[in-house]
């Protein structure tokens, strides 16, 4: 590495301190853990490192002496074309590791209307004969039967009407017979009849779960005996059966069945040589390296480690390399290898929308034709579908749906888009969060450099490559996701795969179905197209704002909506009406509650609900499980249990915002309304308790002071000094206070904080204490620690006074540090790294203008090679412009402003980024005069930049001027006038110290940045945009290049 080759000769001789060849004593990391890798590996004991590619052969199977047991991860239907059946078809993995299909036959599709009043048995053939004319199919109804129901809405006095359940031969017929039905039926005496259907809008999949009592990702038996075996040429699977609905087992996924099977988990990334300036593109620019990870669940190092290259690759330690001469056979290779190790489930960064779309393309464009046979029928093609998910919880996203029949798909940067709210989700800034460090980020543009050179650096971008493809695996193990999903749809019922396409409803859609039928409810198939209905919110005691330097108890209710819920009996089969109520000559008080909403519920003497019979279920799961999980010392067992109370825990809070759901499946809003009103009510009764009981007339050293309250918890003051009286006043209140309502809503003392900041409604911050020795955290809520439309300074500055005010107790050191900050951002002292923002350029057309949207125009005009494409991150700063310039014609790339040194708007960072947030946590303590903090002496020495480009600078001439004493030099002086002749050793000793200080500085930055990227040997390609370094690392070598070229001056010297 050199920082300028242009160095003067006489100053390297005296410059021996910027060397760094001190700092290569440790391994690369990336490298070091493929070498650790290699340990475990079986592969390097193999002469044909593919012998690991496929599965254990198993023992032939003998259905009517074997029973065969294997976990399902993946089902879906289709229908038996010779007999115009539908066919379940279950994906799944033994014990043993052997892959399963099976198919389940005999399961009908079915559902319900209310029989028209004097309907009698014998109208049955009229009335199914009507059906099938207006559905214009014959002969598509199996069957209708008369059945007693009790519809789930609404409380009918325990009696039961007489419905007529309709089976089908096929599902496509639901759809058609719904509409007949809606549209009027004319049968004997009935005309025009057109009832609400029930059960008709439920998928068959989940609909044969359901019945069947199969839950997502659970064990299926198949006795022996009771099963055959299937000779299809289409599966790749190992063990291909077939079974009758009605003599499968389907186990709970409890005790011995909540095991995982050893499942097969493939983690892979690709590379692409793009064009210069262009992002690439599956018509034009070639595949050229694909990386894959194979592991075994519960296993912690993959046992297969490969990456297949176009061209020559050298050999990485603990790795099959494979090279290729010709695109189209590397691809094909890799879809071999696909089938041959047949995962179960496949994983990776961004795989739906780019790696598979690109590598489907590519090989389409190259008539590779078998390429596209990936998931587990061989007569299925993959392929990549436009899709668009909307939901509350998680917005609105456009994806790729990509089908691998038979392999559960899991792209870790949805995962992280959904259950994750975060900075950046790029790769590296994901790594960086969770796993602690970062990665190498190599710009497109330079991966074609490197493919196009030698069989060394494409070993480089091979290692890159590989590590692309480890970093999900690590990322999946670390935060459990394979896990908690398995968990979530085992407790919830559904299918692994809808928990990533659907929303939140469908879980409790399944739950709530299966309750209804052990109860013989049905329930409607409802219509919504959204309801203008609103109902109030959970209250929010005004907070009294301010600077708490004593304890503050807090008492939170557990479960607050769950429990409200369950207390108070509110279900849909318990809602009354007040006919209803006449009706049944019922009771106020003893047969029925009205709520603090003014709707009506029968009590649970009455009739249990079945949210509440629900929620009771999943609770007390979640109480089994925690208990199981403290007993539990297999590190694998505890993974599942912690998984699976997860899992409980947000499924009962989930079945609140499912009835308020006004779009939704089956949206009641008495019942959330008054939850939420019930809410209301406990937090300021609690408020009303807590002051009441805890004064001085009462006995007690203080009077204690609600100061604020939220949703589910209130914030005690209770006047002590100690964190040990507060814990003990907090139990103390929580257990009295819970006395006042009803079983089973519990107020719980969980934390103290002290001291504690509270700024605003849903503002606030402490330090978090559950036991008295040591604080557990500093806890903050609402504050600009994590948006990421916020450049780093103001997280930075903001947890530093955080940390000065509540954990050093220094509100006049936050003071201080502040107004520095201030002095330095004006100063233009803060290093720019601190200053970028980074926002991605998801689409070409916005409705306004976007500061990141016009500089990627600006870049486009100056050079479309280093231009940022339509995906990428782009970062920039905001500069000076003239009075009244709108912020996104002043948006600039950062890198073009460290090398042209164009001055910063540090006034806009002040005014737009730092004072709204420093104000927030200054006022409350310091009142009017946290303005103080944004004016004054430190806010009036400005320093701009001198540009070198741009403005008045096109016309000017640059004059050198003396380096002692500044007098613009006379022609033949080049560093110092004649008056200063005689300081010329020492400015020449001072001006090389500062190049020495900066060659070192940059010497650890750039062996930083090797160390990440995985070699102390190699030059740094990386970009990454999300990484300080990156920033700090260019703007010391323009430094460098400034300073070297002052010192240069002194040629005569």
């Amino acid at each position: 590495m050199s920082t300028d080759p242009n160095q003067a000769l006489k100053r390297r001789r005296l410059n021996k301190a910027g060397s760094q060849n001190g700092t290569l004593e440790s391994q690369p990391s990336f490298l070091e853990d493929l070498n650790e890798l290699e340990q475990f590996s079986q592969a390097t004991k193999l002469d044909d490192p593919k012998l690991l590619w496929d599965r254990p052969s198993i023992d032939a199977l003998d259905p009517a002496k074997d029973t065969l047991i294997f976990q399902q991860i993946e089902a879906d239907e289709y229908t038996n074309h010779q007999n115009n059946t539908p066919v379940i078809r279950f994906f799944g993995v033994t014990e043993g590791g052997s892959s399963v299909i099976c198919h389940v036959t005999g399961f009908l599709p079915y559902f319900y209307v209310p029989a028209p009043p004097g309907f009698k048995l014998e109208n049955i053939p009229l009335f199914k004969q009507a059906l099938e004319t207006g559905m214009e199919r014959a002969n598509s109804i199996v069957k209708i039967e008369w059945k007693l129901k009790e519809s789930i809405y609404g409380y009918h006095g325990g009696e039961k009407s007489p419905f007529l359940k309709i089976t089908f031969k096929e599902p496509k017929n639901i759809a058609a017979a719904k509409r007949a039905v809606e549209r009027g039926l004319s049968f004997g005496n009935f005309k025009d009849y057109a009832p609400q259907t029930f059960e008709s809008n439920i998928a068959f999949l989940l609909r044969f779960m359901i019945d069947c009592n199969v839950k997502g990702a659970n064990w299926i038996e198949l006795p022996a005996g009771q099963y055959s075996l299937r000779h299809d040429r289409n599966s790749n699977a190992q063990i291909n059966v077939e079974v009758s609905y009605d003599k499968m087992i389907s186990h709970e996924p409890e005790g011995e069945w909540s095991k995982i099977a050893p499942l097969r988990i493939m983690s892979f990334d690709i590379e692409c040589a793009g064009r210069k300036g262009i992002f690439p593109e599956a018509k034009v620019d070639p595949v050229i390296q694909i990386a894959t990870m194979v592991t075994i669940q519960g296993e912690s190092a993959p046992f297969i480690r490969n990456v297949m290259v176009l061209n020559t690759c050298a050999h990485i330690v603990g790795t099959h390399t494979m090279s290729f001469e010709r695109e189209e056979d590397l691809l094909k290779t890799w879809s071999e290898f696909v089938r041959r190790v047949d995962p179960d489930v496949v994983i990776g960064y961004n795989t739906s929308n780019f790696d598979f779309p690109y590598l489907l393309d590519r090989a389409r464009h190259l008539n590779v034709h078998d390429f596209a046979f990936l998931g587990r029928l061989n007569d299925i093609r993959t392929e990549a579908k436009d899709t668009k998910f909307s939901s509350k919880a998680y917005g609105t996203r456009e994806n790729k749906a990509i089908n691998m029949e038979g392999r559960l798909q899991l792209d870790m940067l949805q995962v992280m888009q959904r259950d994750y709210k975060l900075r950046s989700y790029t790769l590296n800034a994901v790594c960086a969060e969770f796993l602690g460090e970062q990665k190498e980020d190599v710009h497109h543009s330079i991966i074609t450099e490197l493919q196009n050179g030698n069989e060394e650096t494409r070993r480089r971008l091979a290692i890159y490559c590989l590590k692309d493809a480890y970093l999900p695996q690590r990322l999946m193990d670390k935060l459990m996701c394979l896990i908690n999903y398995i968990e979530m749809a085992r407790v919830t019922g559904v299918p692994f795969n809808y928990l990533l396409a659907r929303g939140q409803q469908i879980k409790v859609v399944s739950q709530l179905y299966r309750k209804a039928i052990e109860k013989d409810f049905v329930i409607p198939a409802v219509n919504t197209q959204g309801m203008d209905e609103q109902y109030e919110g959970a209250t929010v005691i005004e907070p009294r704002r301010g600077y708490y330097d004593v304890p503050i108890a807090t008492l939170d209710f557990a479960s607050l909506y769950p429990s409200i819920m369950m207390a108070h009996n509110l279900c849909y089969t318990t809602l009354l009406t007040r006919e209803m109520i006449q009706k049944c000559n019922l009771v106020k008080d003893v047969d029925y509650v009205i709520t603090p909403n003014n709707d009506s519920f029968v009590t649970a003497e009455k009739r249990k609900g079945l949210l509440p019979i629900i929620l009771e279920d999943l609770l007390s799961a979640r109480k089994r499980a925690k208990t199981d999980l403290k007993k539990e010392t297999d590190p694998f067992k505890r993974a599942v249990l912690d998984g699976r109370q997860l899992a409980l825990k947000i499924s009962a809070n989930s079945v609140y915002g499912f009835t308020g759901a006004t779009v939704g499946k089956l949206p009641c809003l008495q019942i959330s309304s008054s939850v939420t009103a019930y809410g209301r009510v406990m937090i300021e009764r609690t408020k009303q308790e807590v002051e009441l009981r805890y004064t001085v007339e009462n006995g007690y050293t203080h009077t204690a002071e609600v100061i604020y309250g939220d949703t589910d918890s209130v914030m005690v003051k209770f006047g002590v000094k100690t964190l040990e009286e507060a814990m003990e006043l907090g139990k103390e209140a929580a257990e009295f206070v819970t006395t006042k309502f009803v079983k089973p809503i519990k107020l719980e003392f969980e934390k103290v904080y002290f001291p504690y900041l509270l700024i605003n409604k849903k503002r606030y911050a402490g330090l978090y204490w559950t036991n008295p020795k040591k604080y557990d955290k500093m806890d903050t809520k609402g504050i600009e620690t994590v948006r990421r439309d916020n450049c780093r300074l103001v997280q930075s500055v903001i947890d530093t006074c955080l940390r000065k005010i509540l954990i050093d107790r220094d509100v006049v050191g936050a003071q201080e540090y502040t107004k520095q900050i201030i002095a330095d951002l004006l100063q233009n002292k803060i290093d720019m790294a601190q200053l970028v923002i980074t926002k991605a350029l998801s689409k070409t057309d916005y409705a306004n203008k976007q500061a990141h949207v016009e500089l990627a125009e600006r870049m486009r005009v100056r050079d479309a090679g280093s231009a940022p494409a339509l995906g990428d991150r782009v970062a920039y700063v905001i500069i000076k412009g003239s009075k009244g310039t709108a912020a996104y014609d002043k948006s600039e790339d950062p890198l073009y402003v460290l090398e042209n040194n164009i001055p910063i708007d540090t006034k806009y960072y002040l005014d737009n980024q730092l004072s709204k947030p420093l104000l927030r946590i200054f006022e409350p303590i310091l009142g009017e005069k946290a303005e103080s903090l944004l004016s004054g002496d430190h806010t009036r020495t400005i320093q701009v930049s001198t540009p070198s480009i741009g403005g008045l600078m096109r016309f000017a001439v640059k004059t050198l001027t003396c380096l002692g004493c500044k007098t613009p030099l006379k022609k033949g002086e080049s560093a110092v006038c004649a008056q200063c002749k005689d300081r010329a050793p020492e400015l020449y000793q001072r001006h090389l110290n500062v190049v020495n200080a900066l060659e070192v500085r940059y010497a650890r930055l750039w062996t930083q940045c090797q160390r990440c990227q995985g070699s102390l040997h190699q030059d740094v390609l990386c970009t990454s945009k999300d990484c300080p370094i990156f920033y700090m690392r260019k703007k010391v070598q323009k430094e460098i290049q400034d300073s070297t070229a002052t010192l240069d001056r002194f040629v005569d010297w």
